[in-house]
């Protein structure tokens, strides 16, 4: 198998995967918006716009889902899903770093992994996401080339 084949493969498992995720996740959040917002308001530094956390965040989550899906605008879900990563990510890193305790404001199946292995686990999906942002890029260009030519 040519390394032109398998990009587009894993385009499609990174856009299944992460779709997987975001439909996942956004949808506990939803159905327990409650609680999500909730555990929200306990979190320090953003404790402040929970309100606006709660319902921004699974809608951003569903629109990226849906976005990956469309190859004109896959490329730029997967840098937002990256940044979306990223940043909670970041915010684990740096409240465990400075704060007493924070509560898992994750539902599902996720909010069993402790903070290191939640870490790990976004840190994989960043990777995807990257990943995704590159080969979607070599893929369009290697189209773009043999369209040409």
């Amino acid at each position: 198998m040519s390394n032109r084949g398998i990009y587009p493969k894993l385009i499609y498992l990174f856009s299944l995967l992460l779709t997987v995720l975001f439909v996942y996740t956004a949808t506990s959040k939803l159905m327990h918006l409650d609680t999500f917002q909730t555990r929200l308001e306990q979190m320090p530094f953003i404790s402040g716009y929970a309100h606006l956390i709660s319902w921004s965040v699974p809608f951003l989550e569903l629109v990226i889902a849906g976005l990956l899906w469309f190859p004109k605008f896959r490329t730029m879900a997967f840098f937002t899903s990256f940044i979306l990563l990223g940043l909670f990510t970041t915010y684990i890193i740096i409240v465990l770093k400075f704060s007493d305790s924070i509560p898992c404001s994750c539902g599902g199946i996720i909010s069993a992994l402790g903070w290191r292995d939640h870490i790990l686990f976004n840190t994989a999906f960043m990777l995807m996401s990257l990943l995704g942002i590159i080969w979607s890029n070599k893929h369009y260009n290697i189209q773009a080339h043999q369209n040409t030519t």
